[in-house]
């Protein structure tokens, strides 16, 4: 079992993933906690999104995407607004001033994901790992 196949490709993807981050968040002049947050919301129509689907999209807990959303606020990135679908719920909104440090962190992370990721494989095999990683990320 110590050398299954499986185990593996599943380590090879830890790895892989555990080397390329730091690599492609370098220099974003955010933390990339937050790049995380402001692509999410730029990515989405209205650059808005409740607040607890944003804290799953990122992969943080409630209470933690909390505080790194009052951090976020405070800087002038997000504004929370109240979900016009759900009184108990808030939107986190992208702000002009979350727009600007997006676009300025995406220059670098493109330039680093060229260099580090995308550069490294042919179209053939870029088209092949997002079908795969697509496959991956929805199984759950």
């Amino acid at each position: 079992m110590l050398h299954d196949d499986d185990v593996t490709l599943y380590g090879l993807f830890v790895e892989a993933f555990s080397r390329l981050k730091p690599l492609v968040h370098e220099d974003l002049g955010i933390p990339d906690t937050w790049f995380e947050v402001l692509l999410r919301l730029g990515r989405t129509p209205g650059h808005a999104l409740r607040m607890s689907d944003l804290a799953t999209a990122v992969a943080f807990s409630s209470g933690g995407f909390t505080r790194l959303a009052d951090r976020m606020e405070e800087a002038g990135l997000i504004r929370r607004d109240p979900d016009p679908d759900d009184r108990r719920a808030a939107l986190a909104v992208l702000t002009e001033a979350g727009e600007q440090a997006l676009d300025r962190a995406l220059q670098q992370h493109l330039a680093h994901l060229r260099t580090h990721v995308s550069g490294r494989l042919s179209t053939a095999d870029r088209r092949a790992l997002e079908r795969i990683l697509r496959t991956l990320r929805d199984a759950g």
